[in-house]
């Protein structure tokens, strides 16, 4: 029987992109306020080679402001917290 630690499922990346995603979700949910602020949302879609998809609605899915909130604040906080980060893409579903 073997029993692992949470060193060696982290070190081998055992649950795969698991754990990324849910560091994703947990920033999202704290950006999440900001947006609702100005009548936004945010929805987490998925986390594929490296790009996080995400899908805006409310008042941030048309707004003129939007690739700005992308680039200079959705996605400078992930690429900050979150290096292996390479992008943001808004995906309209």
């Amino acid at each position: 029987m073997f029993f692992f630690t949470l060193e060696i499922f982290l070190r081998y990346n055992i649950f795969g992109d698991y754990f990324m995603e849910e560091k994703i979700k947990v920033l999202i949910d704290e950006i999440r306020p900001f947006l609702a602020g100005d009548g936004g949302d945010i929805e987490f879609i998925r986390y594929e080679d490296h790009y996080v998809y995400i899908k805006l609605s409310g008042a941030c899915k048309n707004c003129l402001y939007q690739d700005g909130t992308i680039s200079y604040g959705i996605e400078a906080l992930l690429k900050d917290k979150i290096p292996e980060i390479e992008g943001v893409i808004n995906v309209d579903l």
